[in-house]
């Protein structure tokens, strides 16, 4: 009897263990599952999540400046930087693109952006040489803001092309520029310059 009482006491020690090792591995399954999902979580809503790159014109340098009131004229040429920021963890590779300087609507000049990339978390920078001329102007008001000294032009651009994840996951990103210049025209210089 007593050994019969023993084999029973040691059976369910023995079967109360596994349980206990069954609650132990079902526990630690728990965890790893919960810490996995927080870690999709985290990805998905910071790294995999897909931010568009910003256009925008850098410093502008004027190396020249002419401005005619009387006859409603300018032309300039002035040196810029047209800076791509790409704040995504993985490149941006964009198609060639073209930025147009507008006075009120009008075209005044072009210059384009060749085909490139700009890195994970990082910067393109793109040195441009910029022409513009009112010649292809035909507005009454140009010539009263000539006299004013203050000339301001508009600058737009899009770039098309696609944000690359984790060397898989491509997700296709435009990016567009709308900048406003303003020159001074008795210094010949940059008063301002605004990008949204």
């Amino acid at each position: 009897m007593t050994w019969k009482r023993n084999d029973e006491e040691s059976l369910q020690a023995a079967d109360e263990v596994k349980r206990q090792k069954r609650i132990k591995l079902a526990i630690y399954i728990g965890i790893f599952i919960v810490f996995q999902i927080i870690i999709i979580t985290t990805m998905s809503l910071t790294v995999m999540k897909v931010k568009t790159p910003k256009v925008r014109l850098g410093n502008i340098n004027v190396q020249d400046l002419n401005s005619i009131p009387a006859i409603s004229s300018f032309d300039t040429k002035f040196t810029t930087q047209i800076r791509v920021k790409n704040t995504n963890f993985g490149p941006y590779k964009y198609d060639a693109g073209i930025v147009t300087f507008l006075y009120q609507g009008t075209t005044v000049g072009q210059v384009s952006i060749p085909k490139s990339k700009a890195g994970m978390l990082s910067t393109k920078k793109v040195d441009v040489e910029v022409s513009l001329s009112s010649s292809a102007l035909s507005n009454s008001n140009l010539g009263s803001e000539l006299s004013s000294g203050v000339l301001i032009l508009n600058s737009a651009a899009t770039l098309t092309g696609k944000v690359e994840l984790m060397f898989i996951m491509k997700k296709k990103k435009s990016s567009t520029m709308d900048c406003t210049i303003a020159f001074d025209l008795s210094s010949k210089t940059l008063k301002s310059l605004q990008c949204k």
